[in-house]
This record gives structure tokens, sequence and C-alpha cells, in this order.
């Protein structure tokens, strides 16, 4: 009995929403009590009842699955970080184990060589169910020149014009936002992350470089229009009408059910076990997930050192992470030096630092720039955000007015 069996086991019991999340059936494990096991969990599940240690222990028969100690090892095991990669070896054994099972039969029976190609094919199929026929996606929209369209809502920007250009956060879809350190990039994205949470999504924001704590002040800051410096220290240094907001920006705050993840050099596959935790947690609500930044993202590799094969690791794996939830991805990237030493200082795709496929993954890529930032005589505050791609959509530039002291970010005014 394998290891995979064990540790995918002993993960449904330490966390028991991946029973329902899985692809994995019970036929499909390879041992005998495993089989019947998952059997116990699944019908457990069904009646209401936990699927944990505790629970477990009550099954009548507990003996015949190796007790108490066995299933004890079995939790021990239990990795849920881990936990679509050993699906994914289970799956791999299970197929390896039909082919040679086909191929007996099929020697045995003598079938038709078409027919052994056809039953191969149907094993190589079984993944997450990704089929739709073309049959059945026309029946769908046969009727489509007589009814009324239904009205995709998608998520806001909390940027007017830049909705009219992108039409919002698209659900599997994946936004790069692109600047020069000191731009804007992360007030930018903690404004996109409270106007998506007050438009009643699930904004989770996976910052790697600055901890929660450094977030919440930010947040705090933009949301009351506080000048950042006094977050330092907001009994001696905000103003006796400011510290009277200070509750309604935290009640405000609250409502944006924004979840903050601060743990250094994360990997991808932490990312996706800590969102479906999540989506187990608030069912209701469609996950818009924030990434601050691209390349302190941890690879599953380290490719000899070579920088550019493992961001094209990590550009892929957020792609996959945008279809599988069926939800938005918006991940903050660097832009190279180069920028400054151009004349002309907008930024380009190529600026994108270790860009690797970025370029053709990210759907929407927008890049900050402030004149002001280059030159203090600049009257003009204001931050320019430049559509430079936008698979769906027109390419081009809008305004927005940009406070860099308190973070706040609003549509200009006409």
């Amino acid at each position: 009995m394998t290891i995979a069996e064990k540790a995918f086991l002993g993960s449904l019991m330490k966390a028991e929403y991946l029973l329902k999340d899985t692809v994995i059936r019970p036929d499909q494990l390879e041992g005998t009590i495993h089989k019947e096991l998952m059997r116990r969990m699944v019908e457990y599940h069904q009646g209401g009842k936990n699927i944990d240690l505790i629970s477990l222990t009550t099954l009548p028969d507990l003996n015949s699955f190796g007790g108490m100690s066995y299933l004890s090892e079995l939790l021990s095991y239990g990795d849920v970080e881990r936990f679509e990669g050993i699906e994914k070896i289970i799956l791999d054994l299970w197929k390896e184990r039909e082919k040679k099972n086909i191929l007996t039969i099929a020697n045995m029976n003598d079938w038709d060589i078409s027919k052994v190609i056809t039953s191969l094919d149907k094993i190589n199929q079984s993944k997450i169910d990704d089929h739709t026929s073309l049959q059945h996606a026309l029946s769908s929209i046969y009727e489509a020149p007589w009814e009324d369209q239904e009205i995709l809502h998608h998520a806001t920007t909390g940027i007017k014009k830049l909705d009219e250009v992108t039409g919002g956060f698209q659900s599997g879809e994946v936004t790069i936002l692109a600047a020069r350190p000191s731009m804007g990039k992360t007030d930018v994205m903690l404004h996109f992350a409270k106007m998506v949470g007050w438009d009643g999504y699930l904004p989770l924001v996976f910052s790697l470089e600055m901890p929660g704590k450094l977030i919440t002040k930010r947040l705090i800051a933009s949301t009351g229009n506080f000048n950042r410096s006094k977050m330092r220290d907001p009994k001696n240094m905000l103003t006796a009408t400011q510290k009277n907001k200070w509750s309604d920006v935290i009640h405000d705050l609250n409502e944006t059910n924004i979840h903050i993840f601060d743990g250094a050099g994360q990997t991808v596959a932490e990312m996706r076990a800590k969102t479906r935790k999540m989506i187990h947690q608030y069912p209701n609500k469609k996950p818009i997930l924030f990434i601050d930044y691209l390349t302190l993202i941890s690879p599953s590799d380290v490719y000899g050192g070579n920088s550019h094969l493992q961001v094209t690791e990590i550009s892929k794996s957020l792609k996959m992470i945008a279809k599988d939830f069926d939800c938005p991805v918006i991940c903050l990237a660097q832009l190279n030096r180069s920028v400054e030493t151009r004349a002309n200082k907008r930024p380009m795709m190529s600026d994108i630092r270790e860009s690797g496929s970025v370029e053709q993954d990210a759907d929407v890529i927008l890049f900050l720039y402030r004149e002001a930032y280059y030159d203090k005589d600049v009257q003009d505050q204001s931050l320019e955000i430049i559509v430079s791609k936008n698979r769906n959509g027109p390419v081009g530039f809008i305004k927005v007015h940009y406070n860099e002291h308190t973070g706040k970010i609003e549509d200009q005014k006409n």
C-alpha cells in the first residue's frame, strides 16, 4: 500500500472539505483497506458525520482497518498543502494499473486494436471533468437569438474608466500589475482588494514581502485618508477629528472581508491550498487572489538557478489557479531598471523583470506610471494606469488621482 494513499487518506482526515473536492474515487485506490476506508468516509460525510480521527474510531469494524494505531499512522502522513500533488500521484498509479489490466484482457480476448485504443483513451481522460461536447454547448445556446442575455457581473476594479476598458476582473483571468518601486503598486492592489470586497467578493491577499500588520495600517490610512506617517503613533499624531472617524473606518474595512496571508516565500501550491480552504469557509463568496509579488513566489523547482524558467513555471501555475478556481488572479510584478535609462520612462512589456511567459500567460497587463515621480516640478499628481495588454478588449491608459501620502486612489473628476 503506497505512501501516497496513506498521505491522501490522512489529508482527508485532517481537512474534511477535501473529500468534497477530490477527483479520486474509492475504487481508484490500490489497497483494499484503503478503498473500504474511503467508502466509509464518503458514507459518514453524506450522513453529516465528521471524518476526523475521533469520529472514525466509532467504526463498528475498526479492527478490520488496523484499529486506532493505523488510523493515527494515516493521520501522521496527511499533508494538506501538497494534496493536489498526492491526488495526481494516485491518479497516475491508477491509470498505469488500469492500462495493464486492459492490455491483459485485450490479449486474452483478442480485442480489435480500435477497441484497445478507445479503452486506453478513456483512462487517459480520467482527470478533473473539463469536457464539454459541442452538441451540449450548441443546445445551450440554441435559443440565444430570441432570449435576453444574462448580464454577467464582473468584479469592479473600483476605477470607473478602467472597468469600461477591461470589463472589471474576470473569472479565470490573470492580471499582472507592474511598475518600478515606489510607483504605487501595493496601494493600487489594496484599492482593488477593498473594492471587490465591498462588492461582495472574497479578497485573498498573499503578501510575500510586507507583513500583515503594515498592510492593515495602509488599508486604514487609505480608507480614512490619514497620512501614513501618522499611523506610526495614532494616539499622539491623529487629530481629534481623525480619531472620531477611526471606528467608522475600522467598521468599513471589516465589511471588505479581506484575508491576508503574509508568509514569506509561499509557493503556488500553498496558495492553492489556502484558497481552497477559504472557499470552503465562505461557500457563497467567489475568491479573488491578490499576490504581492511575482518573483517572490517560491518555485517548486530551482531550475539550476535559472530565474527565467522559475518565473515561467510560476506564471503558468497562476493561470491554472485562475482556471481551476474560476476566479480572477491579480499579481504584482517589478520592472527592470532599464526603464530608468530611457528618456521616455513609460513602461513597456519587455520591462517586466524575468518576464518568462508572463506576457503570454497574462490576460491583462497593467503598468503604473507617475510623471511626478521622475520630475518633482510637475504639478500633475495623477497616476497613469496603462492597459498594455487586454485579451478581451482595447488597450489604452487611464488617469486616476493618487495621494502618495495616504495611499488613496480616486477617479479623476472631469
